[in-house]
C-alpha cells in the first residue's frame, strides 16, 4: 500500500486539506414566560481546514457547510484569500494540461 502511495503521489491532488473536527459547548441562560430563569447548553461542531491558497490553518463551522465540501476532494480557501481568484488559477493550471499534446515530452507524474 505504501509502495503505491509513493509511486503514484501527485500534488495537483488535494491530499489533507481536511485535518479535524472538534465540538465546543456554549452555554446560555433563557427566562421562561413566568419569569424563571433555565441554563442549558448547545454543541457547536467545528472543522479545521487548511487553505489551498496560502496553507494556513482556519476553522469553519460546520453547520454552515456543505455536507460534501467535508472531504479532501474540495478545495478549501480561507476569509483572507480571495476564492474566485483562487479558482480562476485552477482553471488556468487545468487548461495547460488540457491542452498538451500526446507527443509532450512532460512525465505523467508532472501533470
Amino acid at each position: 500500500m505504501i509502495v503505491f502511495i509513493v509511486v503514484f503521489y501527485n500534488l495537483n491532488v488535494n491530499i489533507v486539506m481536511f485535518l479535524k473536527e472538534f465540538t465546543k459547548q456554549t452555554r446560555h441562560v433563557r427566562r421562561s414566560k413566568l419569569g424563571k430563569e433555565h441554563a442549558y447548553t448547545r454543541d457547536k461542531t467545528y472543522c479545521v481546514f487548511k487553505c489551498d491558497a496560502c496553507n494556513q490553518e482556519f476553522i469553519r463551522e460546520r453547520g454552515k457547510m456543505n455536507p460534501a465540501r467535508l472531504s479532501n476532494n474540495y478545495f478549501h480557501v480561507c476569509e483572507n484569500c480571495d476564492a474566485k481568484r483562487f479558482a480562476q488559477k485552477r482553471g488556468v493550471e487545468r487548461r495547460k494540461v488540457w491542452t498538451l499534446t500526446a507527443s509532450s515530452n512532460i512525465p505523467i507524474s508532472k501533470l
